[in-house]
């Protein structure tokens, strides 16, 4: 075990069992004529942790670790999407509707590509979610059962909805989870701010919050 410093207090890194997760990082939510912009949201406070994310995963791929990335993706029929998310939050452009980047939060779309600046790289685990969370209906438990994962690192977006829906999905199938907090953004600061104090609350009730700082500190110190 690596002693990584965290709050609430220090978090115990598996380096055999642990795997990388970033959420979203997507052109729909983080480039302007996507679905984040079309809800009226200011794009740019996203796409700033892309540097920070960026060297998050240089440190897991150099040490062989496993990453993941999600999607919040649609089939094409959008079949699998409920028709009052459709609707919900009154955007100017709905999902599956056409947009600068095509049609939004649908597989195969430009939109739903992962930003250039952290796109999967061979044998990485891409993994298209329908909802917020990343377990619902992907089978991505079996998945990580099958690698013998049982510590989970996050990063991605947003905060608040899909990056704590996927750690509290994961808390509740008992993975010990870590949120790099500088590496996670959110359109409202205090949303950001908040969901950080929930998840470290009570002794950890969700898990662990650190800077890349910390983890990439502590993982050299130890190689």
């Amino acid at each position: 075990m690596i002693p990584i410093p965290a709050r609430p207090y220090p978090y115990p890194l598996d380096p055999a069992h642990t795997a990388l997760v970033v959420i979203d990082m997507q052109r729909d939510f983080i480039e302007p004529g996507g679905f984040g912009d079309s809800l009226g949201n200011d794009v740019s406070r996203l796409a700033a942790i892309i540097p920070t994310t960026a060297a998050l995963l240089g440190l897991f791929r150099a040490r062989g670790w496993p990453v993941i990335h999600t999607r919040e993706a649609h089939r094409p029929d959008l079949s699998d999407c409920p028709p009052s998310k459709i609707r919900r939050g009154n955007p100017s452009l709905k999902i599956g509707e056409a947009g600068a980047m095509g049609r939004l939060l649908v597989t195969g779309e430009p939109g739903n590509q992962i930003v250039d600046g952290l796109a999967p790289v061979a044998g990485e685990i891409v993994v298209d979610k329908p909802g917020k969370g990343m377990f619902w209906a992907t089978g991505m438990h079996e998945r990580l059962a099958g690698l013998g994962i049982t510590h989970l690192v996050f990063a991605g977006v947003t905060t608040e909805v899909c990056v704590q829906t996927s750690m509290r999905e994961a808390n509740d199938r008992g993975y010990e989870c870590l949120l790099i907090e500088d590496a996670t953004e959110s359109y409202f600061p205090e949303f950001k701010a908040a969901t950080i104090k929930m998840i470290a609350a009570q002794g950890g009730i969700v898990g662990w919050v650190t800077p890349l700082s910390e983890l990439a500190q502590a993982v050299g110190a130890a190689a």
